[in-house]
């Protein structure tokens, strides 16, 4: 979605509502991207403050479980007209006064996913020895001894 930016940096007190969905073509974003939010101008500053909501589907990091999870990821910007240095993460330049909201959205979603997903926080995952799911029960397996202690054993 392209919005003009123009009006909104033209007048102090302008409000644009969001509240569009967007398609993503991605391995773990399962759904549309539901975008809902408002740009505006206070004091002659133009922000966008949003929130983009998303579903998806993947393995668990651990366990190689599927799983399904729903994710909300703010989106908080303060847009320019000019600035002179635009190498900046503090804003972002609309030169010609428009903005791709659908880029900008789809950076904010990326940025913000984790770099391993996990069915739950307290998954255990998959026993190293037998592959049993460790979070159904202890397997039973003892864990192998690692070699390097073995002159310790000696002294005792």
């Amino acid at each position: 979605m392209i919005i003009e930016l123009e009006p909104i940096f033209q007048r102090e007190g302008a409000v644009f509502p969001l509240e569009y969905t967007f398609s993503v073509e991605d391995d773990v974003i399962d759904s549309d991207i539901r975008v809902s939010g408002r740009i505006f101008n206070r004091t002659g500053i133009v922000r966008i403050s949003a929130t983009a909501s998303y579903s998806g589907k993947t393995n668990c990091a651990r366990c190689n479980k599927a799983f399904s999870f729903e994710v909300s990821v703010p989106i908080d910007h303060v847009l320019l007209a000019q600035a002179e240095n635009e190498d900046s993460d503090l804003y972002i330049v609309a030169d010609d006064l428009r903005l791709d909201l659908d880029a900008l959205v789809c950076e904010d979603v990326f940025l913000a996913m984790p770099s391993r997903f996990l069915c739950r926080k307290d998954c255990k995952g998959l026993c190293p020895v037998c592959g049993a799911d460790l979070n159904e029960g202890d397997c039973g397996c003892k864990p192998a001894a690692d070699p390097r202690w073995d002159a310790l054993k000696d002294l005792f």
